[in-house]
């Protein structure tokens, strides 16, 4: 069965647990996902499916050939449930052009000794005659952020038909493109606090 499917970020909140622990969520909108195209291992060498949101289309790898057709649609209680451990893949906020104290968190250097203009300068980035360059990917100033990030293992605390909400951060601003993908299931997940719950002890309180 497929494991992942595409959201919208709507928002960034807090919720309780059962056992009294506030925790930060993330509300994500998964409507039900389309099936535009399949690609089989006699054909294209793998099996994958795509799935389209709205403009969007992303391809999800498969191990096996599944039951699934184009032109069906994936809603996400048929996929996720509370508890769930997911990986989260997005597009990050641009910060624009960034020094290396901010980009990489470099120390920067000595406040004495007259070196004002130094505070947040980079240092040398070479070594001499040899090799006589600037090595590839050395940590310089540059543009910061808008990449494809991932965040591993986070958690599913409860899934309302075609919202999820997910413990934890996520990158990207509102209303972007979000992958979820399943990975696993939480032995240990602690239920989130429902005002229902209260509501019905309170109830039966008074009738006794």
């Amino acid at each position: 069965m497929i494991n992942t499917l595409l959201g919208e970020k709507i928002e960034q909140t807090q919720r309780f647990l059962q056992d009294g622990t506030r925790i930060p969520v993330t509300r994500i909108h998964v409507p039900n996902n389309a099936v535009t195209y399949i690609k089989t291992k006699d054909k294209d060498g793998y099996w994958a499916v795509q799935l389209g949101l709205g403009k969007n289309k992303r391809e999800v790898r498969m191990l096996q050939d599944t039951l699934i057709k184009i032109g069906d649609k994936i809603a996400a209680k048929q996929v996720f449930k509370a508890g769930d451990v997911i990986d989260v893949i997005g597009i990050s906020k641009g910060k624009g052009f960034a020094g290396v104290v901010k980009r990489h968190h470099f120390k920067g250097g000595p406040r004495t000794h007259g070196q004002s203009d130094r505070e947040r300068a980079p240092g040398s980035i070479g070594q001499t005659t040899t090799p006589g360059r600037v090595y590839k990917g050395k940590r310089m100033a540059g543009r910061m952020g808008h990449e494809r990030v991932t965040l591993k293992n986070l958690r599913i605390v409860e899934v309302l038909d075609d919202l999820l909400l997910v413990k934890g951060l996520i990158p990207g601003s509102r209303h972007t493109l979000i992958m979820v993908k399943k990975v696993g299931e939480d032995k240990k997940f602690v239920p989130l606090y429902k005002e229902e719950e209260k509501e019905e002890v309170k109830e039966e309180k008074h009738a006794n």
